[in-house]
């Protein structure tokens, strides 16, 4: 039978000195450790929370009264856990009420509404004119001559109507018209024959024609003055093409757009007269 190696004797206590502690179990000082940090820990966030609940709870912020220094428990804190003030702070000051309403001359609604400037004068037509020509008598005698063309007035020839020279009596007969209150607006003018007719567009052609009683007819004979660049002289716009201004080319009267040229205004700008020489 084969031998076997006996184990050595352990080791007895008396000889290093150490005894084992046989009375708690091995780690307890480790455990211990641990808990009281855990402790620790938890009171120092309950104590923060508490903090932060007495900030919010805060008389002085509930009343809205300013808080002259920032809170201990730091600006991040305050400034997201705290509603701002609003019964003693000082806002800054807005608009109330609807915008203040203008003075003055009023903005017109029509882009052929605004003012004319202050000479008397403007760069276009844009301007309905002030002056004491629209306070007119119902019926008043006129001939209309040209600005560029003084020599040339109104002329009707045919059922058109022309800017012609006039030299003999029939054809200042038939350059004189009867200017009148306008068919479909009273501040505008319309212009009437010594025949019984009247100066209407018609294709945007101006002619002589009757009244048929319409309203189409009575827009289309309608034209309202406006201010010219020209002093003494004024641009006739149609009451129901706004924008569109009588004027001669190749010396036939007819309603064109307005034109931002030297050109277009000087054609547009009419002086209404006593009548031919």
């Amino acid at each position: 039978m084969p031998g076997t190696t006996p184990e050595p004797p352990a080791r007895a206590s008396w000889e290093n000195g150490w005894t084992p502690d046989t009375s708690r179990a091995p780690g307890t000082r480790r455990l211990w450790l641990a808990g009281t940090l855990a402790l620790a820990t938890i009171v120092a966030c309950v104590t923060a929370i508490a903090l932060m609940d007495n900030g919010h709870d805060d008389p002085s912020q509930a009343s809205g009264a300013p808080s002259s220094s920032v809170s201990a428990t730091g600006p991040g804190l305050i400034s997201f856990g705290t509603p701002s003030a609003t019964g003693g702070t000082t806002t800054p000051a807005t608009r109330s009420g609807p915008p203040a309403a203008r003075t003055g001359t009023s903005a017109a609604s029509d882009p052929h509404e605004s003012a004319a400037g202050g000479s008397g004068t403007a760069k276009s037509p844009a301007a309905r004119t002030s002056s004491p020509g629209r306070a007119k008598p119902s019926a008043t005698h006129r001939s209309v001559r040209s600005v560029n063309y003084p020599d040339r007035y109104w002329h009707i020839s045919g059922d058109l109507v022309k800017l012609d020279p006039v030299a003999s009596a029939a054809a200042r007969r038939d350059a004189t018209f009867t200017v009148v209150k306008g068919l479909a607006d009273a501040s505008c003018y319309s212009f009437a024959t010594a025949d019984g007719t009247y100066l209407r567009h018609r294709d945007f052609l101006l002619r002589s024609e009757r009244d048929d009683g319409s309203a189409l007819f009575e827009q289309d004979a309608t034209f309202c003055p406006r201010t010219s660049s020209y002093p003494g002289a004024v641009m006739l716009e149609s009451v129901n093409y706004p924008g569109r201004y009588l004027r001669h080319r190749n010396f036939q009267l007819r309603l064109d757009p307005y034109q931002q040229s030297d050109l277009y205004r000087a054609d547009s700008a009419f002086r209404l007269v006593g009548g031919p020489a």
